[in-house]
């Protein structure tokens, strides 16, 4: 028994006993409100009252409640089960959505989730392997945008419609807009719609799909999609047939507007639809954090920056019918199988040799009525190819 704790235990006793509190506490040094202490402690009936408690407070103040923790470790577990994202941010939004008040802050969900031992991925980090593939620049705002058509997606009534997303792959900011079909009509407005929010980019990554590229009756016409972007000096790149996952940005952003928006949002008519889509894109650029981005929302990314963006002229809105441009190129990567031939819209150009099972680039070039093969930027073959 420590010196303090006998002290304790010989000054009650001899209050106890009658002796007059001012000597008690004259005689060991102490104060009459510290003697009062031990004797009220002592009264508690607590077979170890002389020894010192805990000042540390039952509740601290900044701690998060025990059943918010829980909640959160809930949501992760019901997330991660169901093959979705279940990262702090996504688990943010669940919990705003299921109206969870306080809603924590993401560094409190990611101290919850570290202290449960919950920050484990689903799969390790992806390292490329294979054939190597030709990659866009994505530094800067607006150098690469990535592409894509979501449908056909269904609204209570039934109401069909088609989402066209793009994504800008430096800042992470989306575009989105929504049409009752996916015709070259509907996807120029679109695309047109988006930049005038996102800015015009100087590459423009699509899959193969017909209202991007164009149709196989015609394989050497230019799509009103590929018109579009030449007038406005944007370089289209179609990926290789049958490999979506080369548009990986915006294919990971389209599980997220599945997730967050389709399936959690109530919409019945094409205006609310139209309003919800704009509230999801403006939640998502202002609200959603990557890790790549340090953290910062894609609004906070493009700041940073400082970059000056190109947008297009209201006046200047796509008509039914655009003229073909007399410049520009627009690109298609292909990988080169053992027949040793590169297929665009169905039509076979014979390429050479060393090209087996490696992917090229194969862009036209309108100006000059070309078509030049590149393998890691170095050119290796040319065909004639008269645009129509």
């Amino acid at each position: 028994m420590k010196d303090e704790e006998k002290q304790r235990i010989l000054a009650v006793i001899r209050f106890l006993a009658g002796e007059k509190p001012e000597s008690i506490c004259f005689s060991l040094g102490r104060s009459r409100p510290w003697l009062y202490k031990w004797v009220r402690r002592h009264s508690d009936h607590d077979d170890v009252w002389f020894r010192s408690s805990s000042k540390r407070p039952a509740n601290t103040a900044n701690r998060t409640p025990t059943e918010i923790e829980e909640i959160v470790k809930l949501v992760r577990l019901n997330l991660y089960n169901q093959d979705l994202f279940c990262g702090a941010q996504a688990i943010q939004w669940e919990l705003e959505d299921l109206g969870v008040l306080p809603l924590p802050s993401l560094r409190t969900i990611n101290r919850i989730l570290k202290r449960n031992d919950l920050t484990h991925r689903r799969t390790g980090k992806y390292e490329p392997k294979g054939t190597p593939y030709p990659k866009l620049p994505a530094l800067l705002p607006n150098q690469t945008h990535q592409m894509d058509l979501v449908g056909p997606c269904y609204l209570s009534g039934p109401i069909r419609f088609y989402g066209l997303n793009a994504i800008d792959t430096a800042t992470a900011r989306c575009g989105l807009h929504s049409s009752s079909s996916k015709s070259g009509e509907d996807v120029l407005e679109g695309t047109w719609d988006i930049w005038s929010r996102l800015g015009i980019p100087d590459n423009l990554q699509v899959d193969n799909a017909m209202s991007f590229l164009g149709s196989p009756r015609y394989p050497r016409a230019l799509s009103q999609f590929v018109r579009l972007c030449l007038q406005h000096d944007v370089e289209p790149w179609f990926v290789p047939m049958a490999e979506p996952w080369r548009n990986g940005s915006i294919e990971q952003f389209n599980d997220h507007y599945q997730q967050k928006f389709l399936r959690k949002v109530i919409m019945t008519s094409t205006d609310e639809l139209a309003a919800g889509t704009m509230t999801f894109e403006q939640r998502h650029n202002s609200s959603y954090r990557y890790s790549k981005l340090g953290g910062k929302t894609p609004i906070k990314a493009l700041s940073a920056s400082k970059a000056t963006l190109r947008f297009p002229n209201p006046d200047d809105s796509p008509q039914q019918r655009l003229e073909k441009p007399e410049t520009g190129r627009y690109h298609l990567v292909r990988l080169i199988r053992s027949d040793l031939k590169l297929s665009i819209l169905g039509e076979l150009f014979s390429v050479p040799p060393e090209l087996k099972l490696e992917y090229v680039v194969a862009t036209i070039d309108v100006k000059e009525q070309r078509l030049k093969l590149y393998l890691d930027k170095t050119q290796v073959e040319e065909f004639d190819y008269k645009i129509r």
